[in-house]
């Protein structure tokens, strides 16, 4: 499996590469800075697309989570400009990116063992971070960490790791979405609790590794696909 996609993601890591080489400082935003910064995400498009459009029109999870990475993008550029009122923009975008990536994770299976555990550990964040909230940012965040910790659950209830079912795709998705879950909290006590050491590395680090495990794991029926032709 990483003879057949390993090659195809060298762009990714070479633009991650890029990114974290070139650092570009954070204080002074630009369209270049912007492009720098999106440009793993850009990559991430061309793996799904180098499948096949008529693979992303078969098969909707696949479709769905390409159009995560769109909206994730356009997200990215927003957060350039945060500072200059742009924030809750980029939590739009990815608000949206939540709600595919769930919808192309799907609900089955439902296991709500899964969903209290993802409940209870949003309930938590939410918790921790409440007393720094203000204005709108108050029912904003809650909404924000509703939909990502919904996301989390239908990634992890699809694993179905304690009946043996998994497969690395699915594996891949649920790595993916804990670790979008690691960088969003990051830039959220951050932004609104106090100065994470290290904060930009450990945001970008854990999100462009939650962005390709997650493209990854719309590969899967692809994968099916040629086992069955193999067989």
């Amino acid at each position: 499996m990483v003879k057949s996609e390993g090659p195809k993601l060298v762009p990714f890591f070479k633009a991650t590469c890029v990114y974290f080489v070139l650092w570009l400082p954070t204080s002074s935003p630009s369209w270049f800075s912007a492009l720098i910064k999106c440009l793993p995400i850009f990559c991430l498009w061309v793996f799904l697309l180098a499948h096949g459009i008529n693979f992303l029109v078969a098969h909707r999870s696949a479709s769905r989570i390409l159009a995560g990475l769109i909206f994730s993008a356009v997200g990215d550029a927003f957060l350039i400009w945060q500072e200059q009122g742009y924030f809750i923009h980029g939590l739009l975008m990815f608000a949206i990116t939540h709600i595919l990536y769930s919808s192309a994770f799907g609900m089955k299976p439902l296991d709500l063992k899964a969903g209290l555990m993802m409940g209870l550990i949003s309930s938590s964040c939410y918790a921790f971070l409440y007393s720094y909230l203000s204005g709108p940012f108050t029912y904003l965040v809650a909404v924000y960490i509703a939909l990502i910790g919904f996301m989390g659950w239908r990634a992890v209830a699809g694993m179905q790791l304690c009946n043996d079912l998994w497969t690395w795709t699915k594996l891949s998705a649920c790595i993916g979405a804990m670790l979008f879950m690691v960088s969003d909290l990051t830039i959220a006590v951050n932004k609104f609790c106090f100065p994470v050491p290290y904060s930009r590395v450990i945001i970008m680090a854990t999100y462009y590794a939650a962005q390709m495990l997650i493209a990854l794991s719309a590969v899967e029926s692809r994968d099916e696909e040629d086992f069955k032709k193999r067989s």
